[in-house]
């Protein structure tokens, strides 16, 4: 069950919201004197368990004592900084502000007594007048399979039982050549980089690119020269001698029943192209739900005309960079060993990120102006039903680790979901009670009005081929709508507090 971290609510605080230029909202607060109080007594209880007194154990000095030896205004600046930033989000949660940066906070009365009055200047995510949302149309790629397709499918399975044989010519690409080579770095003979009857592919990938440019149309006998710069090494010279052996050309065979039954679970050639085409046309139509999302975004991002929020593109990217490294560390790699293997700083990382996380927070704010500009709502079945579903997500998970569901065991549906009802229950109340001490419902229901607006956009887009031919949407979209759009994938995880109204405090009073 996760657990819900609680904030707590001051009573009696007072705020109103003002609009600033440049989307940004100042909020001013106001903290009656009796729960400044209330702060300073648990001040002064924090200072009791940091410090030892002659004459008392350690959290159990009284008030006075500590007053006398720090003094009140100490215990009243410490009080300030802790409830500054808790009543700061008090409002932002009460107001529905949606921050996309830290505020500037300053304290405008009671530094050092009676209530107190800051103000903090944010900025906020701004809505925009979205246009031409109704009139959309984006072009994939064919989703039908061609004969040159089904053609090459097959060569690759002939290349498998393909044989070469010797040729008295130049070499071309496809070509396998046998040479001796001999590789140094920097001017200094490298042993690893020496070896005799070497044999490699023309078009093939090699340490230098130029290996390809230099083989292609020498002969038997004939030395050549070739380097370049090291892929991953910087200031790293490489240069190859090399000798042509021979050179050999690759042989397909025919393609005949007898060896399609040989090479495959077919037993003629028929088949095997019948299979080809089945297995082409059903990955075309798998893919193409992912093809359309990524046009989707695109076109929804291009309908943004404004320049948008720093803040915005900036989280963003920083949220794609531990997205990135997260991936890596499940599959035991290293974020640092990542960047050496690719031979970039973590600044050249992000400045590569600009531009797709860019694209995502116009494609975010396009859908957020469609949803205003179509008035659509998110209705309370609507978060109860994302609740739950979110609840039983995590029950599921917790079953699985404790191993108590197998799907070997063949468990149908409705056996999983009674299994995991109870637990489903008590993860939906812990989640809701989360959610609602956090002020994080907004975030949850501004993910469910994105949902809806793109689903409004889905029903409203053309698909065209490359050849300005419409397709027909429910054909290659069907049911998987719902479930492989990237665009309906969360921004904000449930889960977790926006980061932007996380510690307030930081900020220059």
């Amino acid at each position: 069950m996760r657990a819900t971290n609680k904030r707590i609510h001051f009573r009696s605080v007072k705020s109103s919201i003002e609009s600033l230029e440049d989307n940004k909202i100042k909020v001013n607060i106001e903290v009656p004197e009796d729960q400044i109080e209330v702060a300073i007594d648990s001040a002064f209880q924090k200072i009791s368990m940091e410090v030892k007194l002659p004459g008392f154990r350690q959290g159990k000095a009284p008030r006075k004592v500590l007053e006398a030896k720090f003094g009140k205004e100490y215990a009243r600046t410490e009080a300030l900084n802790d409830i500054v930033g808790d009543v700061y989000i008090q409002a932002v949660n009460e107001h529905e502000l949606d921050v996309i940066a830290q505020p500037d906070i300053e304290i405008l009365e009671g530094q050092d007594s009676g209530p107190v009055t800051f103000e903090a200047v944010v900025e906020v995510r701004p809505i925009l007048d979205i246009q031409g949302y109704t009139d959309l149309v984006i072009e994939v790629s064919d989703p039908s399979v061609t004969q040159e397709e089904i053609d090459e499918s097959v060569n690759r399975l002939l290349e498998q039982a393909a044989e070469r044989s010797e040729v008295d010519r130049p070499a071309a690409t496809g070509d396998f050549i046998t040479m001796d080579l001999a590789g140094s770095i920097n001017g200094e003979p490298e042993e690893s980089l020496t070896a005799e009857g070497f044999v490699f592919e023309i078009g093939s990938s090699f340490i230098v690119e130029q290996i390809n440019s230099s083989l292609e149309g020498a002969g038997v006998g004939q030395k050549i020269k070739f380097g370049g710069a090291h892929p991953s090494e910087e200031d790293t010279e490489l240069e190859f001698q090399a000798e042509i052996i021979s050179i050999q050309e690759k042989v397909l065979p025919e393609l005949t029943d007898e060896l399609v039954s040989e090479l495959t679970e077919f037993e003629t050639v028929d088949l095997l192209i019948e299979d080809t085409e089945t297995r082409m046309t059903d990955m075309k139509k798998n893919q193409m739900p992912g093809q359309i999302s990524t046009k989707l975004a695109e076109a929804l991002s291009q309908l943004v005309t404004q320049d948008v929020p720093e803040a915005l593109i900036e989280e963003q990217t920083q949220q794609q960079v531990q997205d990135m490294a997260m991936r890596m560390a499940q599959q035991g790699m290293q974020f640092e060993q990542f960047l050496e293997a690719t031979n970039q700083s973590i600044e050249d990382l992000i400045a590569n990120m600009r531009e797709p996380a860019e694209q995502a927070v116009k494609t975010d704010l396009a859908l957020r102006g469609i949803a205003a500009a179509e008035k659509i709502e998110v209705l309370q079945d609507d978060i109860d039903n994302e609740i739950e579903n979110i609840a039983k997500q995590y029950a599921l998970q917790a079953a699985i680790q404790a191993q108590e569901i197998d799907f070997e065991s063949e468990m149908t549906p409705e056996e999983i979901d009674e299994h995991l009802a109870p637990n489903v229950e008590k993860e939906k109340k812990a989640l809701e009670e989360s959610l609602r001490d956090r002020g994080q419902i907004r975030y949850l229901k501004a993910d469910l009005l994105k949902q809806k607006a793109l689903k409004l956009v889905e029903e409203l887009v053309k698909i065209e081929d490359e050849n300005g031919n419409e397709l027909n949407k429910d054909e290659i979209l069907g049911e998987n709508t719902e479930n492989d759009s990237d665009l309906r994938q969360n921004s904000n995880n449930p889960e977790n507090t926006n980061p932007k109204e996380e510690d307030p405090s930081e900020s220059d009073d």
